[in-house]
């Protein structure tokens, strides 16, 4: 492998790695038109995953600022960060609705695979080495 690799090169290989709906508006408009007839609402999806992904590097923002600026951990920025909890919640409910999925059962269904994963509490080698099947 080339170490030397130049600005120009990388930009050139993103872009053969990088695929059509990605790259290409009316493909992209086509995936979502052909996605949009599986019964997931694509729109709300896309919203609640924007979303959980933007509220959530809002929430790291004030953990980073606490934990490596000075921030002090007081009674505003656990409201703060109590706030951007909320947010999150707000779009993987809207997750959710889009995927038809009870919240409940993500919930219990979430329960289900850490306790099997972690039978006896956390264990780091069980962390590390999952089962076959373990996502």
């Amino acid at each position: 492998m080339n170490s030397n690799i130049s600005i120009r090169d990388y930009s050139d290989f993103v872009d053969a790695v990088t695929s059509n709906p990605s790259k290409d508006v009316d493909v992209f408009v086509e995936r979502i038109l052909e996605l949009s007839q599986s019964g997931v609402n694509i729109p709300r999806l896309m919203t609640g995953a924007n979303g959980i992904c933007s509220e959530a590097g809002e929430f790291m923002e004030i953990v980073k600022k606490i934990l490596f600026q000075g921030k002090p951990l007081n009674e505003d920025n656990v409201f703060h960060m109590k706030r951007e909890l909320g947010d999150i919640m707000f779009y993987w409910i809207n997750a959710c609705i889009a995927l038809n999925l009870d919240p409940m059962a993500v919930v219990q269904e979430n329960f289900n695979k850490l306790s099997a994963r972690y039978p006896d509490g956390f264990s780091i080698t069980r962390s590390e080495n999952r089962a076959v099947g373990d996502i």
